[in-house]
């Protein structure tokens, strides 16, 4: 039953929401990045900032992500708080000097004596035919290098407080969201990431991943929009006497190992969900993490859904034979050879 004050909003309003909340407070944050004023982003979480805190604090740049991303790192070392935005996160090759040998390196370099209290946000994930170049998630290139924390979140409460918690951070933050969960019709929409948002200020932790879903046969584990295929396997599976667990990561760095490990050890077995490609990601590490704390925990090997080692195609019907869904995540059970639920 929907309650009488439940106040359903977007990813991308609740992303705006959160800015401009903090942007009233702290007079030291603003926004940088392409199509973020007049046009409120691509995917919409800029949308109605120029028009309370003006081209000042909400800067459209021009097509150089590699001097915006620079500019942002010198501004928050100076003593700002930047958010920017990497429109794709597909375009981190042609600006990664000024992401990782400079905002994530530079309190090391300076002794701690620095700070670099900047978000980079991003958009990840495909689904929509707009071919390799602009539908990758590459969320483990980005948590396999220290000196950043990484979330990404699932639906539009988690993103609202960490928005804010990314704004408040003295680290860098690189904020991934999914264009498939941000609310944009064009791109479709998973009806799932539109849930109650608090109109007021919150933070969500930074490192504290979440159960989503309580059950007792086999943990799943995913983020972004890999949690909403998982929360569909589940349904799916509980039909067939099967009790799926459902963890949501929220964040990749730090990551909430523990949580996963006490699930797995209830459980028994783990399934990872990640439309990141399957090669050295953040499945192999879910992985790692849980056999080499406490294999004996494990009643069947963990399987991976992930995206295959491949460029994502352009032509629809390859690009969805690719990606995770919950069909898959049964098949992952079903491949376990697990002994079903008494």
């Amino acid at each position: 039953m929907t309650k009488s004050n439940e106040r359903k909003l977007t990813i991308a309003r609740a992303m705006a929401e959160a800015t401009a909340q903090e942007m009233r407070i702290d007079p030291n944050v603003f926004v940088m990045g392409e199509d973020i004023g007049p046009l409120g982003g691509v995917y919409g979480n800029t949308r109605g900032l120029i028009d309370e805190f003006g081209a000042e604090r909400i800067r459209d740049t021009p097509i150089s992500e590699t001097a915006f991303i620079g500019a942002a790192v010198g501004a928050a070392m100076d003593g700002m708080r930047p958010v920017v935005e990497l429109m794709f996160v597909d375009f981190f090759g042609v600006c990664f000097d000024a992401i990782y040998n400079l905002m994530a390196k530079n309190i090391y370099f300076s002794g701690g004596n620095v700070k670099v209290p900047m978000v980079l946000m991003t958009s990840t994930g495909g689904g929509y035919s707009d071919g390799g170049q602009h539908s990758q998630c590459v969320y483990g290139t980005f948590a396999h290098l220290p000196g950043m924390k990484v979330v990404a979140p699932s639906n539009a409460y988690d993103a609202k407080g960490l928005m804010t918690a990314a704004m408040r951070d003295d680290s860098p933050v690189v904020y991934m969201y999914h264009k498939g969960l941000q609310g944009m019709g064009w791109l479709g929409t998973e009806a799932g990431a539109t849930v109650h948002v608090p109109e007021e200020s919150y933070t969500v932790e930074i490192g504290k991943a979440k159960v989503v879903r309580q059950g007792k046969d086999v943990t799943i584990v995913s983020l972004g929009m890999g949690v909403h295929n998982a929360l569909k396997a589940a349904k799916t599976l509980e039909a067939q006497g099967v009790s799926a667990e459902v963890v949501d990561l929220v964040s990749l760095v730090p990551l909430d190992r523990d949580t996963i490990r006490a699930s797995v050890a209830k459980t028994g077995r783990l399934i990872v969900v990640d439309e990141d490609y399957m090669s050295y990601g953040v499945s192999g590490e879910i992985i790692a993490s849980v056999t080499e704390h406490n294999i004996s925990a494990l009643k069947a090997p963990p399987k991976r859904v992930a995206f295959p080692d491949v460029p994502i195609p352009f032509a629809r019907v390859m690009e969805q034979h690719c990606l995770p869904n919950p069909d898959k995540i049964v098949a992952a059970w079903n491949e376990m050879g697990a002994l079903q639920p008494a």
